[in-house]
């Protein structure tokens, strides 16, 4: 009796001592699955860290190299510096000088653009003045322009010519004693009269070509300005450029119209404008 109890005591602890090793056994590997994953976790972040330090190792070599680069570079900047200050130390160069170098060139363009804009309102007044004198039928063969400050007076040729001549038409004369009268008043002006013509051949025996016809046209205007009109001579030249200087194409009778023409050009005295630019300020090379 007494042994059988001893037996089911023995197997009830066994019983009991199996099923605790159960759990325990359990509670193992589930402890041991949590850290594997841990262990899996810690691996990846670890990887992910060394690729981050491999990343910043890189650019730190990067930023290394744009380092020396720059101090290369800085290297360089400062020997120049340093060569311009000897440089300028060697060629003692006075920087107060300069300033009354700049200054005397600056007063040299004020005067230039002085005298610039005195001449373009000069201009303005005699094109307006030529223009109101003029009737509105005189208007329609003479063409008023200011071009680059020169005042260009155009009068078609049929207006100022006999056809086929280079006499001067009676009608002519009152259109030229106006513009004789606005030269007279502007002295300080020359005045370069310029004949143009088609490239039509001209067929009269004293004339042999359109260079003959269009120099001959303008000196019968000079010669008529000066002994009729009483305008300085020496104010005046002459001069033709032929068929060389078209407005228009030759091809069409109305083309031709307008290139058959003499200009009156009246320009600002070139001599006052050299000795200007003699008065240039002479800078140091």
């Amino acid at each position: 009796m007494k042994k059988n109890v001893l037996f089911i005591a023995m197997g009830a602890a066994l019983l009991m001592s199996s099923c605790a090793s159960k759990k325990e056994l359990a509670g193992c590997r589930e402890e041991n699955k949590t850290l594997s994953t841990s262990l899996q976790t810690t691996k990846e972040d670890l990887a992910g860290k060394n690729a981050r330090i491999a990343s910043l190792e890189e650019q730190q070599k990067g930023l290394q190299q744009a380092l020396r680069a720059a101090e290369q570079k800085y290297d360089k900047l400062q020997e120049a510096l340093d060569k311009s200050l000897t440089n300028a130390s060697q060629n003692n160069i006075s920087i107060e000088k300069l300033v009354d170098q700049i200054n005397e060139s600056n007063q040299y363009i004020r005067h230039l653009v002085e005298v610039k804009s005195k001449s373009d309102s000069l201009n303005m007044v005699l094109t307006n003045n030529l223009t109101r004198s003029l009737s509105k039928e005189e208007l329609k063969e003479v063409d008023v322009q200011v071009l680059k400050g020169v005042v260009y007076i155009s009068l078609a040729d049929n207006m100022l010519y006999k056809s086929g001549s280079y006499e001067i038409n009676d009608r002519a004369a009152e259109t030229l004693s106006k513009i004789a009268k606005i030269i007279t008043d502007y002295k300080d002006y020359d005045v370069l009269i310029e004949g143009n013509t088609d490239n039509v051949p001209i067929t009269r025996e004293n004339i042999r070509n359109n260079w003959d016809l269009s120099c001959l046209r303008a000196s019968s205007v000079v010669q008529a300005l000066q002994t009729k009109y009483g305008v300085d001579p020496k104010r005046l030249t002459a001069g033709g450029r032929g068929e060389y200087n078209p407005l228009q194409s030759n091809d069409t009778e109305l083309g031709k119209q307008r290139n058959r023409r003499t200009q009156i050009i009246i320009t600002p005295k070139l001599d006052e404008f050299m000795e200007l630019i003699g008065e240039a300020p002479e800078t140091e090379k």
